[in-house]
């Protein structure tokens, strides 16, 4: 999901005070490499971001936040403080607005440019971690503490790491490696045994719905059905394109009689594919948690469509599915073509839900 809105700098999320205070006051500056994980769409990069700033703070508040006044606080908003470094794959960069984009060309040339230059990689490469070099062994300005972000450490490629782990391995003085990672069972377990690891909270359901209902979101408790709990992904669901295309989604997928998948892939191809195989991941989940327990976890609302669903679907055929889109799920990351990709796996689906219509 890409429209996850960022927390404003020097305010953490309500759930997030507590560990703060273990964080910032104990655990930071007491080691070299700090591994914060836990499931999307909780603020951890949000948290990441505040303890760099806070870091770097000069005249660091009471609560160990940053002052947000001093020099080191305006470079680190300003996204030019000489002693933090972030790490990103370059699709995040480009959807961040961090790099040109075709909107931005001012000419015909420069459109053609973007148009033919090499897609950007959705990994973390060898050479930018290689790139590092410099700003690690070399002194920071003025002699300063010098911070690395890495988000989401999960996206580097096995050279990335491992030229990484060399880092890790004899860390210089005065740096802090900070990893994000929503699925840190994906790290080499060599990274993961050099750093202090942190499993960031998540609110509970309660805390979840108060906070939406203060951000003014439309339908909280659909958004966090939706999401699983995760309160950014929670906002990210209640942005009008993004709910009306989802919601449009689950409409066609709950009708099997009248389902037409090459028409609706033609719809969805141009989107996040990872997203779209989560959504049919979570609605076969409650396909599969209907069948077997009667409860409904993502989708209440759609109680009906779900239980006439599974009076017809063959559980075992069902099963098989979901449990593939597991597999489908590591592939959408890079698909080679993400139209025939979509449409192979909705396909699939209408071929468990509705197999008279598919047959051979």
């Amino acid at each position: 999901m890409s429209t996850i809105p960022p927390q404003r700098m020097n305010e953490l999320y309500p759930w997030q005070h507590t560990i703060w205070q273990q964080v910032r006051g104990t655990v930071a500056l007491k080691t070299h490499a700090l591994l914060l994980k836990g499931r999307k769409g909780i603020g951890k990069l949000d948290f990441a971001r505040n303890l760099a700033k806070s870091l770097l703070c000069e005249r660091v508040t009471a609560e160990q936040a940053a002052c947000g006044m001093c020099a080191s606080c305006k470079w680190f908003e300003q996204g030019t403080h000489p002693n933090f470094n972030l790490m990103t794959p370059e699709v995040f960069a480009e959807s961040s607005g961090e790099a040109a984009s075709e909107s931005s060309c001012t000419d015909k040339q420069d459109a053609d440019t973007v148009k033919t230059r090499k897609k950007p990689s959705q990994h973390i490469t060898i050479e930018q971690v290689r790139a590092l070099n410099d700003f690690v062994y070399l002194s920071g300005h003025q002699d300063g503490f010098k911070v690395v972000l890495i988000h989401p450490a999960e996206a580097m490629n096995i050279p990335a790491a491992n030229a990484l782990l060399k880092k890790l391995e004899e860390p210089p003085s005065r740096i802090l490696f900070m990893l994000v990672a929503h699925r840190s069972q994906d790290l080499l377990p060599t990274i993961r045994s050099r750093c202090q690891q942190i499993t960031m909270p998540v609110p509970d359901a309660a805390s979840v719905r108060n906070w939406l209902t203060q951000q003014e979101v439309k339908q909280p408790d659909i958004c966090m059905a939706l999401a699983g709990s995760s309160p950014l992904q929670a906002v990210a669901f209640s942005h009008d394109d993004y709910f009306a295309q989802y919601t449009d989604f689950i409409r066609q997928i709950s009708q099997p009689a009248s389902f037409d998948p090459i028409s609706l892939t033609n719809k969805l191809y141009k989107l996040d594919v990872p997203d779209i195989v989560s959504w049919l991941q979570k609605w076969c989940y409650d396909l599969m948690s209907f069948s077997t327990t009667g409860k409904i976890r993502y989708h209440p609302h759609q109680e009906m469509a779900i239980k006439k669903l599974v009076a017809t679907a063959d559980p075992k055929l069902l099963a098989s599915f979901w449990r593939n889109l597991i597999t489908t799920q590591q592939l959408s990351r890079h698909p080679l073509n993400a139209r025939l990709f979509l449409e192979e796996m909705l396909l699939s689906y209408i071929r468990v839900i509705a197999p008279e219509r598919y047959k051979g």
